[in-house]
């Protein structure tokens, strides 16, 4: 005993000897290493401070300013510390590689709120709004109030952390209407009647992934005939797109924008009639007091650009625990309107679609990673990587209260080109996005190699959850995306035509390099005509479709074989449904909905149904919890509530200050055989369809 006792005192004392020697010899080392650089901003600094945690920046631009100057000799990562509250942006924070902003020498510039990722983490909001004071009740009745806001223009405000939703009539036009070449003309005098109609808009909410709205440019008539005219070229092409079929476009499901519909408490309405000195009107909420209210406006159409080159992209920035908020989007106020088809829409003069950027955009940018943050209260996409970026992360942020998307990802419209390899979008909650532009996707992603889409949480959107693939044919630009373990539900809450997860165009060249969607878990959509849970659109081709559980849409799986644009090379593997189809869909004689030729579509060649368990329609999420590895699925997947990460990362504003400018089965005989996976299986017609094969 006293042998072991010496061996461990003496090799303890020859340990502590080393440590000793180790810190001698490498002190110089280790102080050069001692950590991440670190800078500080907070609302209430100076700009003439030199930046320090006691003497924090007051803005962000002086301290990326302090950035650059710092980045060309990095010896650690750079780390800008945003101290809780607002910060407010009075222009775009513009980020590119040859100003200094990326990170050097394999370190990295990252921005985070203070104390991220610790029991203290601070609160904190890149704002691009202005807070609105000076509210004063207006002399006519009926309780509104108004604020003079200068020049500010907007499509969205928020009151109380809230959006507040411009004036409605809430209903179509009154009277007998005709559609004309310039608008409408009814026999009711009430449009005259309306206020400023040069800030009404016509919106209309289509039934397949349409949501379009073209303004007012004149009301006139006499007794009671009335003329509307709407805006050019909006209105004329609105018809050119909508009318293609021979049906009348119609009239407008929702009228916006005029004073006289300031009827509903919590709404408002901006008044731009004299350039330079716009007032914002307001009808509070019961119990609002407008002398204290907090009432934002955004100001900014994008809060965060960050741009490279083609030879020197953007690279290696992190952004974590930061609220992103109060931007707008002014384009669909245009007399172009907003003539849309998903969240892509149309401009004179441009033969191909333009998409709806997005308020924080990474163009020509790798490696950048977002993290940990929220982003909200947006009146476009919330987030746009595009343009030849590469290798970028987006993991644990939250996505809500947005006007259109929630991340757009990719080769995207008017683009038709572009290397966009290796990106993540993973562990995000993305819900109630779509707030405006309904034919928003929670995330889409276009023409894009080795994208890895995981572990996120999509639900409450008004169109599709997931969407991967170009609006238009693209052979070799997209390969190997992989869809795995995303739950959805809840998709489709105002547009039909679309799905949990939908898929179109080209995936790859084969199998091995095609799409892979696996692991999901994509429940309850069964409202409109028809939404589809894996839904593999026109021109899908090699796509695997393996352990997903899909149930409670009007169909599990399914799509339109579209003339000249075939749905072909699709595997079904071990997957779990509930295999419904949809009112007036003629059942094919394998699982899902397929379209026939009486619909406009054809027939899908070389789909391979292998191994898949039939779930009751009336009570699938039961049945999945009864079967070992379908619970296994539901398990992997996010759970049914906030992610993990996107719940810590979740950040409330804080108070700013002031701006001036302010039943079915598969059709088989029953099986024999057990579920080695833990459930009984029905048959399913395992078959391969051959070219020609399909039948209606």
């Amino acid at each position: 005993m006293s042998k072991m006792t010496d061996f461990l005192r003496n090799g303890l004392a020859a340990a502590a000897a080393g440590v000793l020697a180790a810190v001698l010899l490498t002190g110089a080392a280790t102080t050069a290493e001692a950590g991440p650089e670190q800078l500080y901003v907070a609302p209430w600094g100076r700009d003439t401070w030199p930046g320090t945690e006691q003497r924090p920046f007051a803005t962000l631009a002086r301290a990326q300013q302090a950035v650059r100057e710092r980045t060309p000799r990095m010896t650690s990562d750079l780390v800008v510390n945003l101290r809780g509250g607002t910060h407010r942006l009075a222009d775009t924070l513009k980020l590119t590689d040859s100003a200094g902003d990326s990170g050097r020498h394999g370190h990295r510039v990252i921005y985070q709120a203070y104390g991220y990722g610790g029991p203290r983490q601070e609160r904190v909001t890149v704002s691009g709004g202005c807070r609105i004071g000076g509210w004063r009740p207006l002399a006519t009745p009926g309780g509104a109030w108004r604020a003079d806001v200068g020049d500010l223009d907007t499509r969205q405000l928020y009151v109380e952390g809230r959006r507040a939703p411009r004036t409605a009539l809430g209903k179509g036009l009154p009277g007998e209407v005709r559609e004309t070449k310039t608008g409408y003309v009814t026999d009711s005098p009430v449009p005259r009647s309306w206020r400023d109609p040069g800030a009404i808009e016509f919106a209309y909410t289509l039934p397949f992934w349409v949501d379009a709205r073209c303004g007012v440019a004149a009301i006139s008539g006499s007794g009671r005939h009335t003329a509307i005219t709407m805006d050019e070229p909006c209105w004329r092409m609105a018809r050119a797109l909508y009318e293609e079929d021979g049906e009348p476009l119609g009239g407008p499901t929702d009228i916006l924008g005029s004073p006289s519909f300031l009827r509903n408490p919590g709404s408002w309405h901006l008044d731009r009639s004299r350039p330079g000195h716009h007032v914002l009107h307001y009808l509070p909420s019961r119990g609002q007091d407008m002398t204290r209210a907090k009432v934002v406006a955004p100001a900014l159409q994008t809060l965060v650009s960050g741009t490279g080159r083609a030879d020197r992209p953007l690279h290696d920035i992190t952004f974590r625990g930061l609220t992103f908020a109060h931007a707008t989007w002014l384009e669909p106020g245009e007399p172009a309107g907003f003539v849309s088809a998903w969240t892509k829409y149309k401009r004179p003069g441009v033969k191909t679609w333009l998409t709806v950027p997005g308020n924080v955009v990474l163009h020509r940018a790798d490696r950048i990673t977002l993290q940990g943050n929220r982003f909200t209260h947006l009146g476009a996409q919330a987030l746009e990587i595009s343009k030849s970026s590469s290798h970028n992360t987006v993991e644990g942020n939250e996505f809500t209260d947005v006007s259109a998307g929630g991340v757009l990802l990719g080769a995207v419209p008017p683009d038709t080109r572009g290397t966009n390899t290796g990106n993540r979008i993973a562990n995000n909650w993305i819900h109630q996005i779509g707030v405006e532009h309904r034919g928003a996707a929670g995330i889409w992603n276009i023409a894009t190699r080795d994208t890895t889409i995981a572990h996120n949480q999509v639900n409450d959107v008004p169109y599709s959850g997931i969407q991967s693939g170009p609006d238009t044919d693209r052979p070799g630009t997209t390969s190997r995306t992989r869809i795995l373990n995303n739950r959805v539900f809840r998709t489709n809450q105002v547009l039909n035509d679309g799905g949990g997860i939908y898929i179109r165009g080209e995936q790859g060249s084969s199998f091995d390099n095609g799409a892979l969607l696996s692991g999901n878990v994509v429940t309850d959509s069964r409202q409109g005509d028809f939404n589809i849970g894996l839904y593999t659109d026109d021109a899908t081709n090699w796509v695997t479709v393996r352990d997903n559980v899909v149930h409670s849409y009007l169909a599990s799986v399914g799509g339109c074989d579209e003339p000249g644009r075939p749905v072909r090379n699709i595997r079904y593997l071990d997957n779990f449904w509930d295999d419904t189809v949809p009112t007036g869909i003629v059942r094919r004689p394998y699982p899902g909905a397929w379209p026939s030729t009486a619909d406009g579509c054809g027939d899908p060649k070389n789909l391979t149904f292998t191994d898949n368990t039939l779930l009751p329609p009336t009570d699938s999420a039961h049945a999945c919890a009864t079967i070992r590895s379908c619970a296994t699925v539901v398990t992997n997947a996010p759970a049914a509530s906030v992610p993990t990460l996107a719940r810590q990362a979740l950040s409330t504003e804080t108070k700013g200050t002031p701006c001036t400018r302010d039943a079915a089965t598969f059709h088989g005989r029953p099986s024999t055989k057990s579920d080695a996976r833990g459930g009984g299986r029905v048959s399913e017609l395992t078959r391969l369809l051959a070219p020609g094969d399909a039948r209606c």
